[in-house]
């Protein structure tokens, strides 16, 4: 599991690129790159990165669940996941 104050981090960074985002789109629109540089860096959205809600983990990450490839592998092994099923042939 990633530490703590890493998965802080990240949450504090998603919070502040939600709070200006409407206001980064605008700007661009304008093409004022001098207000979208005055504006926090943590506000950007190359900042973001995608974790795994359940442990944090940065790494082997499944969009379409939100989940790394170890807790996908936990929760589809449960069958917690609907329409998953461990393949074999």
């Amino acid at each position: 599991m990633a530490k703590k104050s890493i998965i802080a981090r990240d949450a504090k960074r998603k919070a502040m690129h939600d709070k200006y985002l409407a206001k980064r789109l605008e700007l661009k629109k304008l093409g004022d790159y001098e207000g979208l540089a005055k504006l926090p860096r943590n506000s950007s959205q190359t900042r973001l990165k995608n974790r795994c809600v359940e442990t944090g983990r940065p790494r082997g990450y499944m969009r379409q669940f939100g989940l790394s490839r170890i807790a996908f592998r936990e929760h589809a092994s449960k069958g917690e996941i609907p329409g998953i099923t461990k393949s074999s042939w």
